[in-house]
């Protein structure tokens, strides 16, 4: 039984085991190398002759190592990691080759060159001359010693992301605080001292319980988070929060030698490609024309919301003053998050705490599926059962279009397991749209997305309990798989999010998250668990007023992200007299209130920049936003208040921003959604920053 070699449809995941992974991919390796070698001797400068034959060949391999890929993040283990490690090298050669095939090259720019380009249809278009972009960013131009240190850079980094992502779940995963004295859990939420009880349970104390303990808290955000808002013990939260600003700093997991190195090395590969840093090889394919432009956009946001961060911080301060707090007139950053949750209990009547039980995630799950119909008229309907899982928790889905046919499937994989699933959340393609011909004829091959994010399990019987916070991050992912489910381009290299821009792949994400704050949805989402009472209009009221609450504190923490993101991949030379923590230190005094604490290595645990899809891109959330606020301005415009109005312009949300996929530039594609290029107001004004219109 050789399930990876199935090389299409569903994952059997039960029959998948890590043993496995060696000898079938070595196996995938083998054909696709063998098939891409004849391909490359007789090329036939067509789509027919080229592009098909080659995502056949691409496919097969792409689909079983993008199923271990899948499994590394929600099912990880000693062995798959040593099968993984193994075989990456092998598989990260292979995508060399193919990046860098003269044959292939050449094919392509004779396509792009014959009479048949002037045929193609826009998306075959912006398929062909993204290959030939691809490739010459691949190297397929390079020659002798600098193609082999190339290509030689290419595998070293490829596993130093993967040490990376290891040492942060391996670093997260090895930290706890046990609590044992009732002193020790003073103010924390009923729902933390069960899920504390349940992680003791899981390390050994098997009598623990939420009344009498002990309690486990971890560096997982369920556990994390909560923890940090309503503990009353200082001395604790600053323990905690230097844990995990310090994860995988220091000892087997120490990720900042790895940091320097994955620098160095980005830096080195992009000078052999003649760029003089990876940021502008990074943004030769993204929206952004150049580092100049991603930092004008920086700065603009800055300067809109410094003064705001200020005035939170010193809200924080009046507040904890008129509760005698001691540390008043000196908070640390492991206070701000507890006197932010008081100041907006007192300023809003409300906290987070007491509206989990109106969110149990069946009922979010229903609320959220009505308004995808109304919005787009697609219905989702459970298909449990219907496709293998790798956990009994997760669930199926179907999507169905207004004449109830499947034209699309997706995995949501709900709940936080810290000791094998990485923290986060995400999207992720398990099979893309595409049309197939055989002797039979042609057909669509639907689309399958995982849906992965890391909430509130469970817990005593509970159902899965969200934060709001945790409601949020549900409809971000639910919007990029929206884009991927949606998509009507029929070619794999431009469906979905393929071939979308990456600092536009969070237009979609970003703009369902808005309408959690949309009354009629928002109200459908929230039912008591026990009691079924919908959510009261006061709560909806209250979040509504809280929405902007540290909205600058907010903007400007992404903004420090983004800009020293941007810098270290930039200005930032490796082995200059300017270290890492100098870059920070010296952003941080723009783009920060509080200074960062000497052993705040956040970056080593900034898996987005050194172990993802974002070096030299995580501005891309604030690109992206602009274009969501906008876009959903334009439900605005149109009344929130009419479900007519808001269903036309759904609809055409659904047929330009999630059907066009990487078929046309997003520019391109925003305008024939909105009517015109994005304005920047709307974000602002949805945060709080400008005066309402």
């Amino acid at each position: 039984m050789k399930p990876l070699l199935q090389g299409q449809g569903l994952p059997p995941f039960p029959e998948i085991k890590p043993e496995q992974v060696v000898p079938d991919i070595t196996e995938l390796l083998a054909e696709a190398n063998t098939k891409l070698t004849d391909l490359e001797a007789k090329i036939v400068p067509t789509w027919a002759g080229l592009v098909e034959p080659l995502d056949r060949i691409v496919e097969r391999i792409s689909w079983a190592w993008s199923i271990v890929g899948h499994l590394m993040g929600v099912q990880n283990s000693p062995e798959l990691r040593a099968a993984h490690e193994e075989m990456q090298p092998q598989v990260v050669q292979f995508w060399m080759r193919l990046g860098q095939s003269a044959a292939l090259y050449e094919g392509y720019k004779a396509i792009k060159a014959s009479p048949e380009f002037a045929t193609f249809d826009v998306a075959q278009k912006r398929i062909i001359d993204a290959a030939i972009r691809d490739m010459e960013l691949s190297g397929v131009g390079l020659t002798g010693e600098p193609k082999q240190r190339f290509n030689d850079i290419q595998l070293a980094l490829a596993e130093l992301a993967n040490k990376f992502s290891n040492n942060v779940l391996d670093a997260t995963k090895a930290y706890s605080l046990k609590l044992t004295e009732p002193a020790e859990i003073a103010g924390l939420p009923e729902s933390l001292l069960g899920q504390a009880a349940q992680s003791a349970r899981a390390a050994g104390h098997e009598a623990a319980t939420p009344t009498d303990g002990p309690w486990v808290i971890t560096l997982d955000a369920p556990s994390f988070m909560p923890f940090m808002q309503h503990s009353q013990r200082r001395d604790l939260r600053e323990q905690i929060y230097k844990a995990y600003v310090s994860r995988a700093a220091s000892g087997e997991y120490d990720n900042l030698g790895n940091i320097d190195r994955i620098l160095e090395l980005r830096r080195e590969m992009s000078n052999i490609l003649g760029f003089d840093n990876f940021a502008e090889l990074s943004l030769a394919s993204k929206m952004a024309p150049n580092v100049a432009a991603v930092e004008n956009l920086l700065e603009s946001l800055r300067s809109a919301s410094f003064e705001a961060a200020k005035q939170d911080l010193d809200d924080l301060r009046a507040y904890a003053i008129s509760k005698d707090a001691p540390e008043a007139n000196d908070l640390e950053h492991w206070d701000l998050a507890y006197w932010s949750e008081r100041l907006r209990e007192a300023k809003f009547d409300f906290n987070a705490e007491e509206l989990r039980p109106y969110f149990p995630l069946e009922q979010v799950l229903s609320g959220l599926f009505n308004l995808a119909h109304s919005l787009f008229g697609i219905t989702i309907t459970a298909a449990d059962g219907q496709a293998p899982v790798w956990n009994p928790d997760v669930r199926y889905f179907q999507v169905a279009n207004e004449q109830n046919q499947p034209i699309a499937y997706f995995y949501l994989d709900a709940y936080s397991r810290p000791a094998e699933k990485r923290g986060g959340a995400w999207m992720a393609d398990c099979i893309s749209r595409s049309k197939l011909t055989d002797k039979d004829g042609s057909k669509v091959r639907l689309p399958v997305a995982y849906l992965t994010c890391n909430q509130t399990p469970p817990v005593d019987g509970k159902p899965s309990l969200m934060t709001f916070g945790e409601v949020e991050t549900l409809f971000h992912e639910f919007g990029h798989g929206l884009q991927h489910m949606l998509t009507t381009v029929d070619y794999v290299g431009a469906a979905g999010i393929s071939n979308v821009e990456w600092d536009a792949v969070e237009l979609p994400s970003q703009f369902m998250e808005n309408w959690c704050y949309h009354r009629p949805t928002l109200l459908s989402l929230g039912k008591h668990y026990e009691t079924g009472e919908p959510l009261p209009e006061h709560y909806y009221q209250k979040l509504l007023a809280a929405r902007t609450f540290m909205s600058g504190s907010g903007m400007l923490r992404q903004i420090h992200f983004s800009w020293l993101d941007i810098a270290l991949h930039s200005s930032y030379k490796p082995g200059g007299t300017e270290t890492i923590a100098d870059v920070r230190n010296r952003l941080a005094k723009i783009s920060m209130v509080i200074p960062p604490l000497p052993e705040d290595n956040f970056l080593c645990s900034f898996g987005h920049i050194f172990a993802g899809g974002y070096a030299a891109g995580y501005y891309s959330y604030k690109w992206a936003e602009v274009l969501s606020a906008d876009a959903f301005a334009a439900f605005e415009d149109a009344g929130l208040d009419d479900a007519d109005a808001i269903g036309t312009t759904g609809r055409r949300f659904r047929d330009t921003v999630l059907s066009l996929g990487g078929s046309k530039h997003p520019m391109e594609v925003f305008t024939a959604f909105r009517g015109r290029e994005p304005d920047p107001s709307a974000l602002l004004r949805h945060n709080g920053l400008v005066a309402t219109k």
